[in-house]
């Protein structure tokens, strides 16, 4: 059984593997929180809300109303075009995974998973993949209720990132001690990562209809 669950998740949709480092720099480490600031706006940029809007309220008050993010708009057009015409956009999903892959190699760096700066474009040691979809095969109407499904993964998430930020406050002082990153908190962190982009690759990309496992494998 074991050895079964282990090749269904190999072949899930969506797979994360990120190179551990033998050693970290202790200063650009120790300084982290400071490096990060300028991709990190980039990142916020391109990822960003697209639909802010500044409305005048009754009293003469400027309000700011939020939209949502571009990933969410292209799951929520996603949902509509495998509803109604049953396909999904290649041009789409080239867009979601390259953002996705972008988003992670950030996310490595913030997390002092790796030393190189984020690049844009360039793959580095954080190794993301999903498949792109045959929409035929994919249900119609599973996309417009998947988020709600995905519930139970959102909530033990939760638990898990909590997890994640007390693993990266010790690796912190172990690699300003040591240089090193703990191999058990490092492989727990980048489990964290992984089951969360199976959980996007339910419910926000829409890629399968596999329901995702409860495993950081």
């Amino acid at each position: 059984m074991n050895d079964q669950n282990t090749l269904a998740m190999k072949i899930y949709p969506a797979r994360l593997t990120i190179d551990r480092p033998e050693t970290l720099d202790r200063v650009t480490t120790l300084l982290r929180f400071l490096w990060i600031i300028p991709i990190a706006v980039i990142l916020a940029l391109v990822s960003g809300d697209r639909s802010t809007a500044v409305t005048i309220s009754e009293t003469g008050e400027r309000v700011r109303t939020g939209g949502t993010s571009i990933v969410f708009s292209i799951a929520a057009a996603t949902a509509l075009m495998l509803l109604f015409r049953q396909r999904y956009p290649r041009w789409w999903f080239d867009f979601q995974i390259a953002l996705a892959r972008f988003s992670y190699r950030v996310a490595a760096y913030a997390l002092l998973l790796r030393d190189e700066y984020p690049s844009t474009e360039d793959e580095q040691a954080v190794h993301l993949e999903l498949d792109y979809p045959d929409a035929k095969r994919l249900s119609n109407w599973l996309p417009l209720v998947k988020w709600i499904l995905a519930i139970p993964h959102y909530i033990v998430l939760a638990f898990l990132l909590l997890g994640v930020v007390v693993a990266v406050v010790i690796a912190w002082f172990a690699i300003l001690i040591g240089g090193r990153y703990p191999r058990s908190l490092f492989d727990y962190v980048v489990g964290v990562g992984r089951w969360f982009l199976r959980v996007q690759a339910y419910a926000i990309y829409l890629v399968t209809d596999r329901y995702p496992p409860f495993s950081l494998s």
